[in-house]
């Protein structure tokens, strides 16, 4: 149920669906209509469009990008983890971008990155080698990048820190469907032969323009308040007392880069899966994951990151150690579905965890400092198991991100949310207290 608190125009008041359908009742609107009527309703509104349209463009982007490089570009296996860490140079920079924009609000932040994102995928159908498709590969890095630690920010203006978790989880859920809908799309485009790879990027960057129109009426808001002006933010963090979620941050951006930057390759030239194969591949884990990324929010929520995180890296090991030892290509789709299914947890987690800890004008360029550290590792880690892969198979990176998992494990027990609060947290805590009383 959509459920969290919300702010009236009054400025107070519980918003959830019980109270949305008994006005809707009253006045006969239909709920999406009594959701607009509140600063919050309206922004997950908004939000919830430009996720939809955003997972559209990205994940039909990533569907395709994997054959595209094979089948078109030619790339080897090296190359594919040499283009992968030249991608990853926007998450590396993203604290740079953050913090030279700073004064620009998160809306229109993440607007202008959607307006560049769309420009580069459009781009992407004049490449025509490896050193041709590197310019479009730096640009829709800036721009993913910085919509995915601004949209994270975004989601957490709508709610409490106790309830960011389910809020995510539901905003992941409805990006999760539209890229549901973006698969079915390449499915059948390429399965009929409708389209080729270079028209259907020019879409994409249409679909990825409609999401940044999409985000600009998204309200100022604070706790689920409204507010006449957009939060103040730093321009950039960096704090001792957040070294644990610096820490979570480099391992899974590690680990994560062996799987994405191989998983689908393993697939696709391992096992020769094309287009329509992978989009199958793909339609699972989507399909699967408008229903369990709800879940898995409200179980950070529920039972706290230490708990959700370190169960969550007992998974990753036994999918990692099953992807890279599997012989068949049924058990090596099944390996990488367990994988994609679970992988939200952790960006929410760590996401919640800062949120709890951190001073609240810190939170977005902190963030965006987490996303540069896990790019850190993410540029390095594809360029050496690329390396790797000159001399031995596929499953040693693998495996080796299995090692990762092992320490994240022993690093998220040491999460403790209510005693690792920064001193300004713990001040900002204290003076809301002090004012609700």
């Amino acid at each position: 149920m959509l459920r969290w608190k919300l702010a009236r125009r009054t400025g107070g008041g519980t918003w959830d669906t019980a109270t949305a359908k008994k006005q809707r009742k009253d006045t006969k609107g239909p709920l999406v209509r009594e959701m607009w009527r509140t600063p919050p309703g309206r922004g997950f509104i908004t939000l919830a469009v430009m996720s939809a349209a955003f997972g559209f463009a990205m994940n039909a982007h990533n569907n395709l990008v994997t054959n595209y490089f094979n089948d078109v570009l030619h790339l080897s296996g090296p190359q594919f983890g040499y283009i992968t860490a030249i991608r990853e140079i926007g998450g590396f920079v993203l604290i740079f971008l953050t913090a030279m924009f700073y004064r620009v609000s998160l809306q229109r932040l993440t607007a202008g990155a959607l307006v560049v994102l769309a420009a580069g995928y459009a781009l992407f159908s004049l490449a025509g080698d490896f050193l041709s498709v590197i310019p479009w590969v730096l640009v829709t890095s800036f721009g993913m990048h910085t919509v995915l630690q601004t949209q994270t920010s975004l989601g957490m203006t709508l709610t409490t820190a106790s309830r960011s978790g389910s809020v995510l989880g539901r905003i992941g859920a409805v990006q999760q469907g539209g890229t549901l809908l973006a698969l079915v799309m390449i499915f059948l485009a390429f399965k009929f032969e409708w389209l080729s790879y270079r028209p259907t990027f020019i879409i994409l960057g249409g679909v990825a323009f409609l999401a940044a129109l999409a985000v600009i009426p998204f309200p100022h808001l604070h706790e689920g308040k409204l507010r006449k002006a957009a939060p103040k933010r730093e321009p950039l963090v960096w704090s001792r007392f957040y070294h644990r979620y610096y820490g979570i941050c480099m391992l899974d951006g590690a680990r994560q880069q062996v799987f994405f930057s191989f998983g689908l390759w393993v697939l696709v030239n391992r096992f020769g899966l094309g287009v329509e194969e992978i989009s199958l591949v793909m339609l699972a884990v989507t399909f699967t994951c408008i229903f369990t990324n709800p879940w898995l929010g409200r179980a950070v929520d529920r039972y706290g990151e230490r708990r959700s995180l370190s169960m969550i890296n007992v998974a990753y090991i036994v999918a990692l150690a099953g992807y890279a030892l599997s012989n068949s290509v049924i058990l090596a789709c099944f390996f990488y579905w367990i994988y994609a299914v679970i992988a939200p947890i952790s960006y929410i987690g760590g996401s919640t965890y800062l949120r709890k800890i951190c001073a609240p004008k810190d939170l977005s360029a902190s963030l965006a400092m987490g996303l540069t550290i896990a790019h850190a590792t993410a540029i390095a880690v594809p360029v050496l198991a690329g390396f790797i892969l000159n001399y031995v198979g596929y499953q040693i990176p693998f495996l080796l991100a299995c090692g990762i998992a092992v320490v994240a494990f022993f690093v998220t027990l040491k999460l403790d949310p209510s005693t690792q609060k920064c001193p300004a947290r713990l001040a900002a805590d204290a003076a809301a207290d002090a004012a609700s009383s």
